[in-house]
């Protein structure tokens, strides 16, 4: 452990981010808040441990880093919000496993950074896993490298009029229109108002500076939970062999979070890719923000 401008500081796991630990009983918003943010550009992902959090607390702590929040419209999970905030959303909506994935990188407009928060953690399993999209990317073999350079990836849907109002969060046609529009989602309106959605996009990107790059999608998850609503851009499949791989590569570097009440992990969603393992009991209690920082 050390110590940075009275910030104490170990890693958080072998692999990425650092866990900011409250030793000296101390006011988690009194933190040095530039220390913070330099930490977090180098690492990617901190945990904040042991400090006295609630759901305002979170709010507050979040709201020195954060801007642009937004509200999950055009996500494809429910998300229940928490005390009447549309910013602040459970995660809770099933308990089975989430593989690896970016937030909401099916579409254009993606949040820049996310924060979880630890009401209550699960009596056991639900580890939140997190993984370095860079290091990922150094681990793909050059024949996956080449292909991924190579081809985008298409994601597809369909969705009954009563889901897309729910998931958009909109009854009106050119609302949606203009969404999807937004995010450079192909749109096809159904003669029942049911629509077909298409967004085409990269499994690998530079980073924000250019220095390097990173794998960072939704695919795992996708082809792990609806394995049609995923293809490369040229309608060919992204097959076994390929999914082997990346799943044993997502194994190898994926390290896992441990929830403790109170917790707050801060994530750079450009950067680090997170998911979650399945667990069984009701008591698991995270809560979600999505935004852009406010620091450049």
């Amino acid at each position: 452990m050390k110590t940075v401008n009275s910030l104490y500081i170990q890693p958080l796991s072998e692999t990425v981010g650092k866990e900011i630990i409250n030793i000296e009983n101390i006011d988690i918003l009194s933190l040095n808040k530039e220390s913070i943010i330099n930490l977090f550009q180098s690492e990617g992902v901190l945990l904040f441990r042991g400090f006295e959090t609630d759901i305002e607390t979170f709010s507050k702590f979040t709201n020195q880093f954060s801007e642009n929040f937004m509200d999950y419209a055009g996500g494809v999970f429910n998300r229940r919000t928490i005390n009447g905030d549309s910013t602040v959303l459970s995660v809770n909506d099933f308990k089975h496993e989430i593989k690896l994935h970016g937030e909401m990188y099916y579409q254009k407009n993606i949040p820049l950074m996310l924060w979880f928060f630890c009401i209550h953690p699960p009596v056991q399993a639900g580890e939140t896993i997190i993984c370095d999209g860079k290091s990922f990317f150094a681990e793909l073999s050059q024949p996956l490298k080449e292909l991924f350079s190579q081809k985008k990836l298409k994601y597809r849907g369909f969705l009954d009029k009563e889901t897309w109002k729910r998931q958009y969060k909109t009854d009106d046609l050119n609302i949606l229109k203009q969404v999807c529009k937004s995010n450079d989602t192909q749109l096809q309106i159904n003669q029942d108002e049911s629509i077909n959605i298409q967004y085409i996009c990269p499994a690998i990107r530079p980073n924000r500076s250019g220095e390097y790059l990173v794998f960072i999608n939704s695919l795992l998850p996708a082809k792990s939970m609806a394995p049609s609503s995923i293809s490369f851009e040229d309608d060919s499949e992204i097959d076994d062999e390929i999914m082997i791989e990346l799943n044993e590569i997502a194994e190898k570097i994926t390290a896992e979070i441990c929830w403790e009440k109170g917790d707050i992990l801060m994530i750079d969603n450009t950067r680090i890719m997170h998911g979650r393992r399945a667990f069984s009991d009701d008591k698991r209690d995270i809560c979600l923000r999505l935004c852009s920082p406010s620091f450049s």
